[in-house]
């Protein structure tokens, strides 16, 4: 800093304020400024930066995992909004309950950050509490923490729409593929099957369990399972509401294979809007997780700026049910064969 403030003709602390963005540096000093250090090649130690300004200049994300397509788009529109503002980010990945543990009793992210935003994990109490005592904002993305600052989508409403496309298409024996075993991790699992459940009521439906069947994520062999016992029940669905994309291209590759036509046979409508949503032109409920992403950067900032703003903030984005090829009205009911002999 003392080679550039020389180089510039000012002082150090000027070079200090400058590099800082401070607003009481005139532009033609900071125009000098910038271009000293430009020409000497200077980089700015953000350790040093952060022991004047108490802050590292880094926001750090718990994710339990990076092959998911959601986290992947959040994570790209969270770092859009955090490279504008001159922000690294950290990313902290809990595959495992064992992990989890161990993040928990240390909270790595302590020292390290400016604020913590947290995925998709459906959270204890005790791991809740712990997170309020970091010091620093925590954000909630994708899910909806009662009295934190949370970005999310309304999994009912968004369920609740799907489920009442299919009812205004005609259909009445839907089913609902839900899935199981991600360990703590899926927030909107239940919230989706609230939504879905909430639209039969209301259409005056009764409730079925034996069209509520599970899959392991990711499992095409327990997908196929699954849709083996909706077609062994007695009256078996006309259409399949499943509660991610993947499973419901699962769904359809088993009837498929099957020789049971989709839509004609049986609609299917996902959630999530995924790529593979148009590649098998699959009817979905859409959600933005690049904006989720870009909402919860922004959030945080605004909390980093101003710590004594309102840290209850909840900002709920919207969803819409993206109908394409995979629902149609359901198949005529087959009429019963005449018991009368033929006329002679």
């Amino acid at each position: 800093m003392a080679d550039v403030a020389e180089r510039a003709g000012v002082s150090v602390s000027t070079v200090s304020r400058t590099l800082r963005g401070l607003t009481t540096v005139s532009p033609e000093v900071r125009a000098r400024v910038e271009r000293a250090a430009r020409e000497l090649d200077f980089a700015a130690s953000r350790h040093a930066a952060s022991l004047v300004t108490g802050r590292t200049g880094n926001v750090a994300v718990l994710v339990p995992t990076l092959s998911s397509w959601f986290v992947g788009a959040a994570l790209s529109g969270l770092g859009l909004v955090l490279r504008a503002a001159g922000l690294e980010l950290t990313v902290y990945v809990i595959p495992d309950m064992a992990e989890r543990r161990a993040f928990f009793e240390h909270l790595p992210a302590r020292r390290n950050a400016d604020a913590l935003l947290v995925f998709s994990f459906d959270l204890t109490e005790e791991e809740t509490r712990r997170l309020d005592k970091l010091g620093m904002p925590v954000v909630y993305v994708s899910q909806h923490v009662d009295g934190r600052p949370s970005v999310y989508v309304d999994d009912v409403a968004g369920a609740l729409r799907g489920t009442r496309h299919l009812l205004n298409l005609g259909h009445r024996r839907i089913a609902y593929v839900q899935t199981v075993g991600t360990g703590g991790f899926s927030f909107s699992s239940q919230e989706r099957l609230v939504g879905y459940r909430q639209a039969l009521t209301e259409a005056g439906i009764p409730l079925d369990e034996d069209l509520v069947v599970a899959t392991p994520a990711g499992d095409k062999r327990g997908a196929a399972e699954a849709v083996g016992r909706l077609l062994g029940l007695r009256e078996p669905p006309t259409a399949v509401f499943a509660e991610q994309d993947e499973v419901a291209v699962a769904v359809i590759w088993t009837l498929r294979a099957t020789g049971i036509e989709v839509p004609g046979q049986v609609s299917v409508v996902g959630f999530d809007d995924q790529p593979v949503a148009q590649w098998f032109d699959l009817t979905t409920v859409a959600q933005s997780p690049s904006r989720i992403g870009r909402e919860a950067g922004e959030l945080a900032l605004s909390l980093i700026d101003d710590p004594g703003a309102d840290r209850e903030r909840h900002l709920v984005l919207p969803t819409q049910v993206i109908p394409r090829a995979t629902t149609a009205p359901p198949p005529a009911p087959r009429s019963a064969p005449d018991p009368r002999p033929p006329s002679p």
